[in-house]
């Protein structure tokens, strides 16, 4: 595959909810998305760094500076024998995982278009479809929480993930589970937790959570150790994991028993791959993580989540539940047994609405040789 030219654009796009997390509210996605143009066609990346360096020390704009400078270059004119070979072309660039993503995916997808098989095939899927769960973020009052968990269990959603933070878990578990006692139900603190807090976390164990996802630091495995010995509950750790070594240190100090896999964190397809295999290796189950994509991420998703080892339902959910308008059609859709059929076209099996983008679009930046 030899790349022409790649297009670098920054669409801006209203969420059709405010989310909110630990790290503040988000009402507005500010976008990178990445055309790649070769042999005739087309294939498409999203980078899920968001608009300020709060999830990861990544952002859109140094996501642009760094894709536009440094990682673009490296491939445009280039011959590429498949998407697993761009970690190598990109390796002198430290770090930037989201934005090395973002154009790995697009590539990885550039190659299952041109050898006309499903990119969940040519990344090593196996299932038909794929089992989802939601993330619900922190609302203005718990009975307005209860009743977005209502909609979405009513929608067919396998597991109900709740965003939480100190002053927002244990009045907000005990609700929930006295209402819904059965629900696969976990919660998600996004780094909020300390040390300190370990006895109270240790209580969050008569809930019955399928997992406490990254309750201390972003960067820590070690302190993770000591909660988990403490804990029935299994922590799945998203932030901490970077890549397969991460995955292994972690796992082998006793970190986490599940690997929340986002794509876009661990640097793209290749990667994600690595620490799919080393958990699976291990007896670890993984699940795909969200980062409020659109329907180009949602995709690209959808396909990684078809291999083996993604036990667990994921984040990829409906597009319906952040977008009024998708970029994509047709639109992401959850049946009403909580799963998305994975697509059997070549490519990423969802059509990208030019148009709608160009309209979306607030600046763009075209690289050639």
């Amino acid at each position: 595959m030899k790349i022409d030219a790649i297009v670098l654009r920054e669409i801006q796009m209203p969420l059709a909810h405010p989310f909110e997390t630990s790290f503040g509210l988000t009402t507005m996605r500010r976008i990178m998305l990445v055309e790649l143009q070769a042999e005739g066609t087309t294939a498409w990346g999203e980078c899920v760094a968001g608009e300020h360096p709060y999830f990861s020390d990544e952002m859109i704009d140094t996501a642009w500076i760094i894709a536009k400078t440094e990682l673009a270059p490296r491939l445009v004119g280039v011959e590429i024998e498949n998407g697993g070979k761009v970690p190598d072309l990109l390796k002198q660039v430290r770090g930037h995982r989201m934005a090395k993503a973002s154009l790995e995916n697009a590539v990885w997808e550039l190659e299952s278009i041109l050898k006309k098989v499903p990119l969940a095939q040519l990344l090593g899927g196996v299932r038909d479809s794929i089992p989802c769960g939601v993330s619900i973020g922190i609302q203005p009052t718990p009975e307005k929480l209860m009743e977005k968990i209502e909609t979405e269990l009513a929608a067919g959603y396998q597991r109900i993930k709740l965003k939480c933070k100190p002053g927002w878990d244990i009045e907000i578990f005990e609700m929930v589970r006295k209402r819904w006692p059965q629900i696969l139900l976990s919660c998600d603190a996004n780094s909020a937790y300390r040390v300190k807090d370990s006895d109270h976390i240790a209580s969050w164990d008569r809930f019955n959570l399928l997992m406490i996802e990254q309750p201390l630091w972003y960067d820590d495995f070690y302190f993770h150790s000591k909660l988990q010995s403490r804990l029935k509950t299994r922590i799945c750790l998203d932030e901490s994991i970077r890549n397969r070594r991460d995955a292994l240190a972690a796992i082998d100090m006793g970190s986490c028993g599940i690997i929340n896999i986002k794509v876009g964190r661990v640097g793209g397809f290749s990667e994600a791959i690595a620490v799919h295999n080393v958990a699976a290796e291990r007896g670890i189950p993984v699940w795909c993580g969200g980062m409020l994509e659109t329907g180009i991420g949602r995709a690209q998703n959808i396909a990684l989540s078809s291999l083996e080892n993604f036990r667990l339902p994921g984040d990829v959910s409906a597009s319906k539940r952040y977008w009024a308008e998708d970029i994509i059609e047709p639109a992401v859709e959850v049946s009403s047994t909580g799963e998305i059929t994975v697509p059997t076209t070549p490519g990423r099996g969802f059509e990208v609405k030019t148009g709608l983008i160009q309209k979306l679009t607030v600046r763009e930046e075209r690289i050639t040789k």
